[in-house]
């Protein structure tokens, strides 16, 4: 019998230790020894071995060839999904950092130009537009995305491109407010509302952005009007957040209420346990014809060393196969169409208002002032 050979000996014993999802069944080095193939003569081991090499060497691990840095204001576990899909299609990395809107721009702003971030991802128009005003955006230039994203829901200059849709609407209690009676948002400020409406407070970025919508589409003197009759509306304390809110109104201690469709929808499929189910089962959704649509967005920044692959990131997640996990998945609307969320087609199909985020961003601080000098606390 051939014995094995010093450069034999140590070649197996590598193969030995080399992990791969798909090895056959791991033999013990007495019996390769004593196999078939250590009876051939050195060039045929050679032969027979090389394709071994060439499986072991398959099965390892690919280092990433760039990794991106990105900084994301959504906090969503199905987000974190998606850029690992991200990762296995295309071999880039990702570093991902969340934290609220307003500690990034912070971050950013205090990183300048050493900021290992390429991509930023924030929520609501305000925020989007603040970022490129502090020069944190750097512009992009995709026809894949101006294609994929409506002209009204991206940055002229391709600063940033929205990601996904959100609505905030009204929703009622059918025992306590007649369905029928709310179709617009001016049926908000009726007075037969007094006591049954609830808002969340002025500081709510998605409410600045519905006030910089109405400014846009009806005028400031008739928006404080609105505004002055929804308050004169208000018996409960302002709330701090959409989800009490909905609570609130699935009690019946609310009538009416302001909120983000996917707060609903989270609550319905279950994420927040089966009390909060069973309550936003007793609320309806009702969409205003028009209805305001807010987004989530990303763009490159102008700090980014890799702004050829930050951009193959935000091309991946507005794409429509990818679009719909990273919308659909939170309850929210992909940047085109309904999408395919079963909860979400129990609301119904809704026309958004078509007022570009770049416009309700640019009318943010005109729309806090207003809220302020008519009582929305």
């Amino acid at each position: 019998m051939t014995s094995l050979a010093g450069p034999d000996r140590s070649l197996i014993a590598t193969l030995l230790r080399t992990p791969c999802k798909k090895a056959p069944p791991v033999c013990t080095l007495q019996q390769i020894r004593n196999s078939s193939l250590f009876r051939l003569s050195a060039i045929g081991r050679i032969s027979l071995l090389a394709p071994l090499l060439v499986m072991t060497a398959a099965c390892r691990p690919q280092e990433p060839t760039v990794t991106l840095g990105v900084y994301s204001g959504r906090h969503y576990n199905t987000d974190k999904q998606l850029y690992k899909q991200f990762t296995d299609q295309t071999g880039i990395g990702i570093n991902l950092l969340e934290a609220k809107d307003k500690v990034l721009l912070q971050r950013l702003e205090a990183e300048g130009s050493n900021s290992p971030a390429d991509v930023l991802v924030l929520a609501d128009a305000a925020r989007l537009v603040k970022a490129s005003e502090m020069g944190l955006y750097q512009p992009s230039s995709s026809s894949q995305l101006n294609a994929e994203v409506p002209a009204n829901l991206r940055a002229p200059d391709g600063q940033w491109y929205a990601l996904t849709r959100r609505a905030r609407v009204p929703i009622v209690n059918p025992e306590v407010v007649d369905p029928a009676t709310i179709t617009s948002y001016d049926d908000l400020a009726n007075p037969a509302l007094k006591g049954k409406l609830c808002l969340r407070n002025r500081k709510s970025p998605y409410n600045q952005s519905l006030v910089a919508d109405q400014i846009i589409q009806r005028g400031e003197e008739a928006t404080a009007k609105w505004i002055r009759g929804m308050t004169s509306n208000v018996s409960q304390e302002f709330f701090s957040s959409d989800t009490p809110q909905i609570q609130a109104v699935g009690t019946g201690v609310c009538g009416v209420a302001l909120v983000n469709t996917y707060y609903v929808g989270r609550m319905l499929g279950g994420q927040k346990g089966e009390a909060n189910k069973a309550l936003a089962e007793k609320v309806k959704v009702i969409f205003p014809d028009p209805t305001h649509i807010n987004i989530s967005g990303a763009g490159v920044t102008a700090a980014s060393k890799h702004p050829k692959e930050a951009l193959k990131l935000i091309e991946f997640l507005a794409s429509p196969a990818a679009g719909k996990g990273y919308a659909g998945a939170n309850y929210e609307y992909p940047v085109k169409g309904l999408g395919d969320n079963a909860v979400l087609e129990t609301f119904g199909p809704f026309t958004p208002d078509g007022v570009s985020v770049e416009q309700l961003g640019a009318k943010n601080k005109q729309a806090q002032k207003l809220m302020e000098a008519n009582g929305w606390k």
